[in-house]
């Protein structure tokens, strides 16, 4: 570390202003404070300081979603090879040429083989997704002529988990350039944007190329293999035509998108987040409250030709996208409202959304994204509404002393 740290060192000079590099000093600065930590630091009694900086922040949110990870290249290799199994299949291509060449083999009750399998799907996705993602980052950054924040460290992670391990690279390439540019960028960059970037980039994909987002055949990576999620089933049959368990839904051992399947996994990372101080609590109770709230109110309603209403709140929190985007997504500190009440209208304005979405919309079985997006837009205006409501409240306060 010593000679890495001299090399950086020795380099300064050449991306400093003035050298020759100078226009390159982004990309030597995110290496630079990637591996050590900023020799710069606030000083004097004007600034405002604190343990937790950007850097941190992000870095605790990407060890939140290790469970969610894990469970996404597990439960993808699992799943194809449940799959491969029940069909007597053996792959083809460079995925089961690698697999074959480890000596890890294809059976689902290895967890080897599921690791390795999900893996080679997932992998390859992220990848994509860094280089993509990062290319319009420091882009931007040499542009503008400031450092590349740490912000994509988190993006860059979170939209791979939202994908189905079937997506096409150059898609995920196309997708994550759309969520940067039209995202975050055209705003100004990390902390000035007020849709969540990974969200932005998978509705493009969602609404750009729904064949291969979307349906029964890019969950569980086989080829020709086709299997409904629990909720495109419950919204052709109710609640009775979910084939999985309610135990299995919670686990994560469902097809779905890679990193959306385990409600356990999202818990794990929700109690990291609201542990660091990172994840507002109020947002994830708020948004969860009024998920049970209006889907125990559609399901007492009932309906003979909406078979969504039979879904039982407790179900809509273990299927789908739901645990997820309550934990990783709504809590966006940049997105999501900024006020502490405005987190409790907030959170519960998107938790009435999704199940909205989910029930009233037939065209959209999930309505996690959809929602969220919708509640970020409504952000601004929340935290308008309560701050001029303070306002007032003081200037009353005044008035009557």
């Amino acid at each position: 570390m010593t000679m890495l740290r001299k090399l950086l060192d020795s380099q300064h000079d050449n991306f400093a202003k003035g050298g020759k590099f100078e226009k390159f000093y982004a990309v030597y600065e995110m290496i630079d404070t990637f591996l050590y930590t900023p020799g710069g630091v606030a000083k004097g009694s004007v600034h405002v300081r604190d343990a937790l900086d950007l850097k941190r922040l992000m870095i605790t949110v990407a060890i939140a979603l290790m469970p969610a990870v894990f469970m996404a290249m597990y439960n993808t290799g699992l799943q194809a090879n449940s799959a491969l199994a029940a069909a007597g299949m053996t792959p083809e291509g460079w995925r089961a040429d690698i697999i074959m060449a480890l000596g890890a083999g294809f059976s689902p009750e290895s967890l080897l083989a599921n690791l390795l399998h999900g893996f080679l799907y997932f992998f390859p996705i992220f990848l994509v997704t860094q280089i993509a993602g990062g290319f319009w980052e420091a882009l931007f950054a040499i542009v503008r002529g400031h450092e590349i924040n740490e912000g994509f460290l988190v993006t860059g992670l979170l939209f791979p988990l939202t994908l189905p391990p079937t997506i096409p690279l150059w898609q995920v390439a196309v997708g994550i350039s759309f969520g940067v540019l039209i995202g975050k960028e055209v705003f100004g960059g990390t902390g000035k944007n007020f849709l969540n970037p990974a969200l932005t980039a998978r509705a493009f994909l969602f609404f750009a190329y729904p064949a291969q987002i979307s349906g029964d055949a890019v969950w569980t990576a086989v080829d020709g293999f086709t299997g409904a999620t629990a909720l495109s089933q419950a919204a052709l049959g109710g609640v009775e035509a979910i084939t999985v368990s309610m135990k299995d839904a919670f686990l994560g051992f469902i097809p779905g998108s890679m990193g959306e399947t385990s409600a356990l996994a999202c818990l794990i990372g929700a109690a990291i987040l609201i542990i660091a101080g990172i994840g507002s609590w109020r947002i994830m109770l708020s948004m969860t409250l009024a998920a049970v709230a209006t889907s125990g109110l559609l399901n007492i309603i009932g309906s003979d030709t909406n078979m969504m209403f039979s879904v039982t709140p407790l179900w809509h929190l273990v299927i789908g996208g739901f645990a997820f985007g309550t934990v990783f997504m709504a809590t966006d500190p940049v997105s999501a409202s900024m006020t502490t009440k405005g987190h409790w209208f907030y959170g519960a304005l998107i938790g009435f959304m999704v199940i909205l979405v989910r029930v009233i919309n037939p065209a959209f079985p999930e309505g996690t994204m959809l929602a969220i997006l919708f509640g970020n837009c409504f952000a601004p205006l929340i935290d308008y509404f309560i701050i001029q409501g303070n306002i007032k409240k003081r200037a009353n306060g005044y008035k009557t002393v």
